[in-house]
């Protein structure tokens, strides 16, 4: 990869790594789309705990298999804003290193150098002869 390129994917990084590290822990405390048709029908208190109506939130429950991530934060530390800061950064990290991964796979499975030479002489030999290969 050329230099510039890894000065753009590391400021990709960076930025990445501030929105999900920092400007996570503003993000709207309102239900999204989701969480928000599934809560359609029923009253809360504001404690957000359901007091009435009906609706398919009422089902919900804990998590089964848990998990250090589940609910947009790390299990065992108590400070909100880190637990929500560190879930971000875990996450940017693990994307990037999994996608980084599948780039590397498939540039790694392109043509062979053999492949390639071949391909080049084909193609400078259709330039000279014309589209129609004649000479």
């Amino acid at each position: 990869m050329r230099k510039r390129s890894w000065g753009f994917v590391v400021g990709g990084l960076l930025v990445a790594l501030l929105l999900a590290g920092v400007v996570s822990n503003f993000a709207s405390s309102h239900p999204d789309g989701l969480d928000s048709s599934l809560r359609e029908g029923c009253t809360f208190d504001a404690d957000d705990n359901i007091t009435g109506g009906s609706c398919p939130a009422q089902q919900e429950k804990e998590h089964e298999i848990g998990g250090p991530l589940a609910d947009y934060g790390i299990a065992g530390i108590d400070n909100d804003f880190l637990s929500t800061g560190l879930s971000g950064v875990l996450g940017v990290l693990l994307t990037f290193a999994v996608a980084g991964g599948a780039f590397w796979l498939v540039r790694r499975r392109g043509p062979r150098d053999g492949q390639a030479a071949d391909r080049e002489a084909a193609d400078g030999e259709r330039a000279t002869t014309g589209a129609t290969g004649r000479g």
